[in-house]
C-alpha cells in the first residue's frame, strides 16, 4: 500500500500469528530482494478494550518506531476492505499513544494524530523547548523546530525545497547527539498561508515521498512560527496532504490517500 507515495507492506496479524525477526523486516523492506517498502505495518488485535486494533510499525532497517502518518491511513483502509471491522472510523494503540483514523466517503482518510509535544524530555531532545532553537550540523547553525508527533521531528524553513540539502544534512540530523532516540528531519518551503511544499529524511528509512507525521510537524511549527494559517495543504514529492491544527493542547488532524498496490505473500 502507499499513501502520497509514502509505501508499506502491511501485514494481517488478526487472523494469523506473525513474529518477524529484525533480518526478516530487512529483507520485507529490501526492493531487490523483498517486496520493498519504507515501513512494514502489523495490523495487531487490540491489548486494551478502549481500542479496535494495536499498530506497530517497523522501519526498513528492522527497527520499531513509534507513529507513521500516512501508515495510519492505509491501516484503516486495510482494516476495512480487509473486512476486518466495519466501522468507518477506529481507535487504534500505537506506541506513541491512541489514534483514531476515519474513512471519508470520497475515499480519502482522516487521521486524528493527537496534540503534538513541545516539552523536551518528551521529545526527546536537549533544548530549552524554544518554538525555534539553533542546531549546529557540519559546522554551521540551522534553526529548527523540535516538537513530536508521536515520533520526533526536526523542522526547518528552506528557500527551495529541491535545492535544500536534504541528501546531505539529512543524516546528520537524523543521528545529532542532541537527539538521543534519533529523528526525523523535515525541510519546508512557505508557499503561502495555506500552502507549503515538503521533503522529509526519516528516522531508519531515508528520504521518501511522502510522510504523514513530518507534514504535521512542519505545519505545527510553521503555525507556530507565525507563518502559516490553521488549515493547510502540503505538497510532497508523492502527492498532498491536507492538515488542521487549531492550537495548543489541540490534535492535528490530517487527511490524505491511502491506497492498495497489490495483495500477496511471500515465504520468509
Amino acid at each position: 500500500m502507499h499513501g502520497a507515495g509514502n509505501d508499506f507492506v502491511v501485514l494481517d496479524a488478526v487472523r494469523q500469528a506473525i513474529t518477524l525477526s529484525p533480518e526478516q523486516l530487512r529483507l520485507l523492506a529490501d526492493r531487490h530482494f523483498g517486496v520493498g517498502c519504507d515501513q512494514i505495518l502489523l495490523v495487531e488485535k487490540a491489548q486494551t478494550a478502549e481500542a479496535d486494533f494495536r499498530y506497530r510499525i517497523f522501519n526498513a532497517d528492522g527497527g520499531e518506531v513509534e507513529q507513521c502518518g500516512n501508515g495510519a491511513r492505509c491501516f484503516m483502509r486495510f482494516a476495512h476492505d480487509q473486512k476486518l471491522t466495519t466501522k468507518h472510523e477506529i481507535r487504534v494503540e500505537t506506541l506513541g499513544g491512541l489514534i483514531s483514523p476515519r474513512l471519508e466517503p470520497d475515499g480519502r482518510v482522516t487521521v486524528n494524530m493527537g496534540a503534538p509535544i513541545f516539552e523536551p524530555s518528551r521529545i526527546p531532545f536537549t533544548g530549552i523547548g524554544a518554538v525555534t532553537e539553533p542546531l549546529e550540523v557540519a559546522g554551521e547553525i540551522v534553526e529548527i523546530s523540535a516538537l513530536s508527533m508521536g515520533n520526533p521531528h526536526a523542522v526547518q524553513v528552506v528557500e527551495d525545497v529541491e535545492r535544500a540539502s536534504v541528501e546531505k544534512l539529512g543524516p546528520l540530523i537524523e543521528n545529532h547527539p542532541r537527539f538521543p532516540k534519533r529523528v526525523n528531519a523535515g525541510f519546508m518551503q512557505i508557499m503561502d498561508r495555506h500552502s507549503i511544499r515538503l521533503r522529509v529524511y526519516e528516522r531508519g528509512a531515508g528520504e521518501t515521498l511522502s510522510c504523514g507525521t513530518g507534514a504535521c510537524a512542519a505545519v505545527v511549527a510553521g503555525i507556530r512560527r507565525g507563518l502559516l494559517d490553521s488549515s493547510v495543504n502540503v505538497a510532497t514529492r508523492g502527492g498532498v496532504l491536507t492538515i488542521h491544527w487549531e492550537g495548543d493542547g489541540q490534535p492535528v488532524m490530517m487527511t490524505g490517500p491511502a491506497m492498495t498496490v497489490f495483495t500477496g505473500e511471500i515465504n520468509l
